[in-house]
């Protein structure tokens, strides 16, 4: 198993997160997030979700500020899609998400390919048109759907980052709470396989479906 240290003391570099609806960043990524923040790395972050009108602009806002205290730059970019009806926005849609490319990241964390929901594989569809020469790592969320893969990419989580991971998400996602799913045993219980599948405890799984070691 091949090591990459993306994050270490001292080591600028910018992360694009890229999400349908507030606390899908948080999930499928956050644990990552907070892990670069607190390696010492000078951590710039663009934290982009389509889908965050009326309460859930709220809850994007107060979630992004917790997740990157301690960046060396946080700036949020967030739309007015509707949940579930991406698609049928889709010029709209490909146009916010080619109006990112101006940023020029390092590393664009963004939804899996494989995605059950509608909103979350339109939107992995078209980072990949606009970030063609970028890293682009594909986070993975649970659900009802059953639709997690076989990830290739790992980032080791500390009990103390999937707690504070945990702690956010219920502190910030109230309107989730009454989801079957959106309970620690999930959260746990996903980082705690990805971790034997890595040999850590903990751990964070994403699709990197092209890489080029230089």
């Amino acid at each position: 198993m091949l090591a990459l240290d993306l994050a270490r003391p001292g080591r600028a570099f910018s992360v694009l997160c890229i999400g349908a609806h507030a606390d899908d960043i948080e999930i499928g990524a956050g644990g990552a997030i907070l892990s670069w923040i607190a390696s010492g790395a000078e951590v710039s972050v663009d934290w982009c979700v389509l889908s965050a009108a009326g309460e859930r602009d709220q809850e994007a806002r107060a979630s992004a500020a917790d997740f990157l205290r301690g960046a060396a730059r946080a700036d949020m970019h967030l739309g007015a899609f509707r949940d579930g009806y991406i698609p049928a926005e889709r010029g709209a849609a490909k146009d916010w998400i080619e109006g990112l490319k101006r940023l020029k990241p390092d590393v664009v964390l963004t939804h899996a390919r494989a995605d059950a929901h509608q909103d979350h594989r339109l939107i992995c569809e078209f980072v990949w048109n606009a970030f063609r020469d970028n890293l682009v790592l594909e986070f993975e969320i649970p659900k009802w759907d059953g639709d997690l893969g076989q990830p290739n990419l790992y980032v080791p989580l500390s009990e103390n980052t999937l707690s504070r991971k945990i702690e956010l998400l219920h502190q910030h996602f109230g309107s989730q709470r009454s989801k079957a799913w959106f309970d620690e045993e999930t959260f746990r219980g996903l980082a705690r396989l990805r971790g034997v599948e890595c040999r850590e405890r903990y751990a964070e799984a994403f699709y990197a479906r092209k890489v080029v070691l230089k």
